[in-house]
């Protein structure tokens, strides 16, 4: 059974940074491609970020470039999110999800699985 487990959200002012984490069992994790995505207050989810199996390909969506950088530890099975000088729109509750590949690190959402309840990041002025 796959699992996912977010955590390291909370409460931060509009320009800092936090830094989200995901433990990942119940498969071989360095098989797998990793994602970030988020649901913003009243809005569908939508793609952060992705990272290849071994971490060489990191992708990112146009809101994040530059501010958010997606890491991963194979040998201890976690994927991460640095988030720098966040804004408001940032804020929502951030889920990491397993790539159905080692290799895609796209936006397309039904690419990924995702189990974990999400971490809730807000952004306060």
């Amino acid at each position: 059974e796959i699992q996912l487990v977010e955590s390291g959200g909370g409460f931060v002012q509009f320009g800092g940074s936090l830094r989200l984490s995901c433990a990942a069992s119940g498969f071989t994790f360095n098989n797998y491609a990793m994602t970030w995505v988020r649901q913003r207050p009243g809005k569908d989810v939508e793609w952060v970020s992705s990272i290849g199996y071994i971490g060489g390909s990191t992708t990112y969506a146009d809101s994040v470039r530059g501010r958010f950088t997606i890491s991963r530890d194979n040998a201890q099975n976690m994927v991460y999110l640095q988030m720098n000088s966040l804004k408001h729109e940032d804020t929502a509750v951030y889920y990491c999800g397993k790539g159905h590949s080692k290799y895609y690190t796209g936006p397309r959402l039904g690419e990924y699985d995702y189990s974990g309840r999400g971490t809730q990041v807000t952004v306060s002025s």
